[in-house]
């Protein structure tokens, strides 16, 4: 029997990741890390720059953020926003960000490994979960004892505050 010339047929996957045109409009958990995992937060002005432009995203894009937070190289934020406001607002606001970030820092290249990943929230007790869960992220990666002493974090439910 002649060998198979050709690509071979990819694995079938159980889970494929949900095509962005698919989503529906709604809340999403939503994050991004940096390139190798390299760091992209260096300075505050770097976390407040961040933070003006996913600001401007807002009124740019009708968001509605409901939580959020800064790691050093990496995001979390659940927004609330039709999926093509969505896409358009994190794609401008990850892109105007590394390229300002590279200025600042005198660096070339991807700052983002990947595009920006999103999932589904569903429901009011997923979305009170997932915001705790972005809230304390800096808590189980060490960096502070409390969400409240993170100052690169907030949820508009107050989760954390104690």
């Amino acid at each position: 029997m002649r060998p198979r010339l050709g690509p071979r047929p990819l694995p079938s996957v159980e889970m494929a990741r949900m095509l962005r045109t698919d989503l529906p409009d709604g809340f999403f958990h939503v994050g991004a890390r940096g390139v190798d995992r390299v760091d992209v937060y260096r300075t505050d002005d770097d976390r407040r720059f961040w933070l003006h432009l996913a600001l401007d995203n807002v009124k740019r894009y009708a968001w509605r953020f409901h939580a959020l937070c800064e790691m050093n190289n990496h995001y979390h934020a659940v927004v609330e926003a039709t999926r093509e406001q969505l896409s358009a607002g994190f794609h401008r606001l990850n892109g105007v960000y590394a390229l300002r970030f590279n200025e600042r820092h005198a660096r070339t290249g991807h700052l983002f490994g990947d595009r920006f990943w999103s999932r589904v929230v569903e429901g009011d007790e997923h979305l009170e979960a997932v915001c705790r869960y972005v809230v304390d992220n800096p808590v189980r990666a060490g960096f502070c004892d409390t969400a409240a002493d993170w100052p690169w974090s907030a949820s508009r439910y107050g989760l954390g505050a104690g």
